[in-house]
């Protein structure tokens, strides 16, 4: 780890609410009662689909809250379970309690699972009138998105069987992935000393006004990378074969479809975002000429695509970064802003950097009876500010759907995002407000240009890296060089001749860690990005009008489905026009930055410090 300790230290969350440590007893009870109950459940309602003319709806109704129970109690017992992991994924009492909690997790589960099998093979006949009832109206578009899975559903004995099976399958494997890297220390040369940092202390760096540094950091990531090539491969390659054979098995027609379903969304219109987004590549080639315009460089290295503008932003304290956040809520909303100082003030953000720790940023809200959890590596950058304005609106969404039932709790990845990116977007403009600089202001307007390609045209490229790996995958193994190959092919379409890839580079799929854990996530981030783009429209051209809807809409949940949901606030996902309008809002942030930039005469003073290094260079 690096000796200059972020101001973060000592941020850890408090996970007290949950249990007091590994070993407390009322852990296992937990566990053990669930199993009981399970049980019992199974007994009670084994034949309740099974009966002449279906079952009463006030029957299922207290059936389904007696299941939802057992549900969301062992929710707790797994997100204590996985809280743990995630802030120390060294320590092996986490590590064994993770396992164990996964393990009774499964056995409970395949005990109950008869009960979703037996709704989705009952008939139509039967099953209409139930799910239009007054009784199980609030859960009516659970019980309703459960039968769509009805052509992919296995036997109870081959469903119970694949779930023990990924105890020791996928998810051993994506463990074995975290594990590895959080493992890891990369060198690097910093005032005549080699230190060793983790994977988040070396991704920061591409973030850093030293272009020898931000280059030093990259080629070191990935030749530590490129020397565990056997294990990462390895470990993606089974998934993959383990996804293709789980879609043989239940006839999903293509890699995608699972995830299309889980998102409630077809693929004709992923397919349709992903093209227009495509299509929009050059906005973002245009922008990274700005930038080596700016940087005084003939073209970016992919090192240099997050290099700061000009001088370096301000460093900014965790302190400072609370503040920034509810200042920026608070112009929202007031029900922002409390919410948001809960996690604050009753530490449920582990913001700390240190070794063990899991990579990235993530909150994690488990159900509906428990508040979410926030996790982050801070660094006191500008940038974490943001991640932290991210992950907080997450943590909002999760707050304030917390009305809802648990099996109505969950939004689909399509409206994962919507909170989130909402949050960045407040904070930006609030940073952009309150900053009195031209040249931070212009720093800050690039940095979130940055961050907006990166969600939306680099996890579109990732989307386009996974389908040509699935399709590699039928013809044989996964190689190192062929994913390496598959991954420079992308980003080429994606940089054109705009940014030089390294050759190290080729690595940079090895690390990404929702190609492991969640295959086909990435698209729901673009689907996110341009949702909230729109949707941020509205909101400045309605203003306060739009807070209500708004609200309304992160308090609905997963209770209906997304196209419903967006429905109420004005946005026809449907629409031809519905992506490009997003993807413009991105050309007008870069023709801002243009114009930043010409007005403080720095376009001018970049070609001039090119001149002078052609002219030295041919000297």
């Amino acid at each position: 780890m690096s000796d200059k300790s972020s101001t973060a230290a000592g941020v850890r969350w408090d996970l007290s609410d949950l249990f007091a440590s590994p070993d407390d007893p009322r852990l296992g009870q937990l566990l053990t009662d669930c199993q009981r109950r399970a049980e019992q459940f199974a007994e009670r309602h084994r034949t309740i689909f099974r009966q002449e003319g279906g079952p009463d709806p006030a029957t299922l109704r207290e059936a389904i809250q007696e299941l939802e129970a057992i549900h969301e109690d062992l929710e707790q017992a797994r997100a204590f379970a996985g809280l743990l992991y995630a802030a120390d994924t060294q320590q092996a009492a986490h590590r064994d309690l993770r396992e164990r909690v996964e393990l009774k997790g499964t056995a409970i589960g395949n005990t109950v699972l008869f009960f979703e099998l037996d709704w989705i093979a009952l008939s139509d006949l039967l099953a209409e009138p139930l799910l239009v009832h007054p009784a199980l109206a609030e859960y009516r578009h659970y019980l309703a998105q459960a039968r769509k899975y009805r052509p992919h559903t296995l036997s109870e004995p081959e469903e119970q069987l694949l779930n023990e099976r990924d105890n020791t399958g996928r998810w051993a494997f994506g463990r074995l992935f975290t594990e590895l890297l959080t493992s890891l220390g990369f060198p690097l040369e910093r005032d005549g000393k080699t230190e060793r940092l983790t994977l988040s202390e070396m991704l920061a760096l591409a973030h850093d006004a030293d272009r020898d540094l931000r280059r030093q950091a990259h080629v070191s990531v990935m030749n530590v990378l490129s020397q565990h090539a056997l294990v990462l491969t390895f470990v993606y390659d089974t998934l993959l074969q383990d996804h293709l054979t789980a879609d043989r098995l239940r006839r999903y027609p293509h890699p995608m479809a699972q995830r299309h379903l889980g998102n409630q969304i077809d693929d004709a219109a992923v397919q349709q975002m992903l093209h227009v987004t495509e299509a929009n590549y050059p906005v973002a080639q245009r922008y990274f000429r700005l930038k080596a315009r700016l940087l005084g460089l003939p073209r970016l290295s992919v090192y240099d695509q997050y290099a700061p503008v000009g001088d370096a932003l301000p460093r900014c304290p965790f302190a400072r970064s609370r503040e920034i956040v509810l200042e920026a809520f608070a112009a929202f909303s007031p029900v922002f802003r409390e919410a948001a100082r809960q996690f604050f003030d009753r530490r449920w953000i582990d913001a700390e950097i240190r070794p063990g720790k899991q990579d990235g940023a993530f909150c994690a809200s488990p159900s509906p009876s428990l508040h979410p959890y926030v996790l982050c590596n801070y660094a006191d950058t500008l940038r974490d500010v943001m991640t932290v304005a991210h992950e907080l609106g997450h943590g909002l969404h999760g707050w304030l759907s917390r009305r809802q039932r648990f099996f109505n709790y969950d939004t689909p990845l399509t409206l994962a995002e919507t909170a989130s990116v909402f949050g960045e977007f407040l904070v930006f403009d609030h940073l952009l407000a309150t900053e009195t600089d031209p040249r931070v202001k212009l720093a800050l307007l690039c940095g979130k240009i940055e961050d907006t390609c990166a969600t939306v045209f680099r996890q579109a490229l990732l989307t386009r890296f996974e389908q040509a790996a699935f399709a590699r995958r039928p013809a044989g193994r996964l190689t190192s060089e062929a994913a390496c190959e598959d991954w420079l092919a992308a980003h080429r379409a994606y940089y054109g001749d705009a940014v030089e890839m390294t050759e190290q580079y080729r690595w940079g799929w090895s690390y990404i860690p929702h190609f492991i854990h969640t295959r086909f996530y990435c698209y729901s981030y673009v689907f996110g990005e341009l949702l909230v783009l729109s949707l941020y429209r509205q909101y400045k051209a309605e203003g306060n009008a739009f807070v209500p809807k708004y609200l309304a809409l992160l308090e609905a949940g997963g209770s209906d489905a997304p196209e419903v949901l967006l429905g109420r606030v004005g946005v026809d996902i449907r629409a031809a026009d519905f992506w490009q309008q997003g993807l413009s809002e991105i050309q007008s942030l870069v023709e801002r930055a243009e114009a930043a930039a010409a007005e403080l005469g720095l376009e001018q003073e970049s070609h001039e410090a090119m001149t002078n290094e052609a002219m030295t260079n041919d000297q």
